[in-house]
């Protein structure tokens, strides 16, 4: 079987190959992100394997079906960057639900840290044998209160991080965890009593800029705010503007609304023409790190295996539990 897979880096090739060998696979890894454009090299091949900025609007995806495209297998969890309703009785979609939540909970936690306890300012210190103190006091989490929007797996590893720090834990889901011990509030209480806010919900029409300029409004005075999984949960513009006025204390991002043409490649040698992350990235009390709460070498084991069994039993059974069904996303 030929598996055209797209937006390839070395991490990917290794750790597929490794769960693929022996399974009469065909991987072909292309660098290239796929697109209208690039979806011509999917010939011959009856899966394509995507990641979340690949772009699978309607036009990708007629060109694939063209060419004989019997699968889309996302190897992430969200699928926010397929055109669902194109697909509905033309081609399945199967994702990856979940490979390792602690990869994503853990780094969240480390850039809130990093943020607060000014790490990453006195490791730049440090090299120039610079010891002193001034400026890098930081604060206690013991004690705060901690404000979870999404409580999946993700979400749950979190809170459980957090309680070890001994922090209140507000949570707010649009479907609460039945039988748990909780604490569900309304996101207005979110908003208004947390002083530090991570998100952990996939990004669908409800929680599109979730957090926008209305909502930073509301927000408690020199909130913290976490986001590591989508970019678009955030309006970027209506964050700066937070920062800007103070209302907003500190930012660890590890997504960007429009990251799909800077993340996952080395842009160093260029200008960054995108404005608004380029003021975020020059604001002290911001840290962004480009997609990566993934990559641990568990999540990428996990991402591959699953990823690899659910196109095998796709192809043998014509089903898979793993399959994206837009009757119930809705």
């Amino acid at each position: 079987m030929k598996i055209a897979f797209f937006d390839s880096k070395p991490y990917d090739i290794e750790s597929f190959k490794k769960v693929a060998e022996g399974k009469d696979l065909n991987i072909k890894f292309y660098e290239t992100k796929l697109n209208s454009d690039t979806a011509e090299l999917a010939k011959g091949a009856q899966c394509v394997c995507a990641f979340v900025n690949d772009t699978l609007d309607e036009e990708t995806l007629q060109k694939l079906l063209d060419l004989g495209v019997k699968l889309i297998a996302m190897r992430c969890a969200g699928y926010n960057n397929v055109d669902l309703e194109f697909c509905k009785g033309k081609i399945p979609v199967v994702r990856v639900p979940a490979y390792s939540p602690y990869s994503v909970a853990e780094h969240a936690i480390a850039m809130l840290l990093t943020s607060i306890r000014r790490i990453h300012k006195a490791y730049i210190r440090t090299k120039d044998f610079n010891f002193s103190l001034n400026g890098l006091t930081g604060f206690d989490l013991h004690g705060r209160t901690v404000g979870v929007v999404g409580t999946g797996k993700i979400g749950r590893c979190f809170i459980d991080i957090c309680k070890g720090f001994g922090m209140n834990v507000l949570c707010y889901d649009k479907f609460p965890a039945k039988n748990s011990d909780l604490n569900y509030v309304t996101l207005d209480e979110i908003w208004e009593k947390s002083d530090v806010i991570s998100f952990h919900c996939p990004l669908t029409e409800d929680t599109y800029h979730i957090l926008d300029e209305e909502v930073v409004g509301k927000l408690k005075k020199g909130v913290a705010i976490i986001n590591t999984s989508r970019g678009a949960l955030i309006d970027a513009e209506a964050l700066l503007e937070g920062i800007k006025t103070r209302k907003i204390g500190a930012a660890c991002l590890d997504v960007y609304e429009e990251e799909s043409d800077l993340f996952f490649r080395d842009a160093s040698g260029h200008i960054l023409e995108d404005d608004v992350l380029a003021r975020l990235i020059s604001m002290p009390n911001v840290i962004v790190t480009s997609h990566q709460a993934f990559l641990t070498e568990e999540a990428l084991e996990g991402i591959a295996t699953t990823t690899v069994n659910n196109i095998l039993t796709y192809f043998k059974t014509g089903k898979c539990e793993n399959e994206v069904c837009i009757d119930n996303i809705k």
